[in-house]
């Protein structure tokens, strides 16, 4: 098995959601893997979950986050 798809069986194997547990398409909330939330703080996660709102109300589907929040983040994915 290739190194690339090690980490795709790794990344699917986590347990992703959303802060509230509720889907993202609703609360326009980020989906991120369980550890990455316990390695945020309350206001990072509303950083990040602003991010996504305002991205999605411009009907991006895609919305990077925050520069520090990804770098934090990067570390769970």
């Amino acid at each position: 098995m290739k190194p690339q798809q090690r980490s795709l069986v790794n990344w699917t194997s986590q347990k992703w959601r959303t802060a509230s547990g509720k889907p993202s398409l609703k609360t326009g909330e980020r989906y991120l893997p369980s550890a990455a939330f316990k390695g945020l703080s309350r206001s990072e996660i509303a950083a990040t979950n602003a991010a996504k709102r305002k991205g999605m109300k411009a009907g991006k589907q895609f919305v990077k986050q925050p520069k520090s929040i990804a770098r934090k983040t990067a570390a769970y994915r």
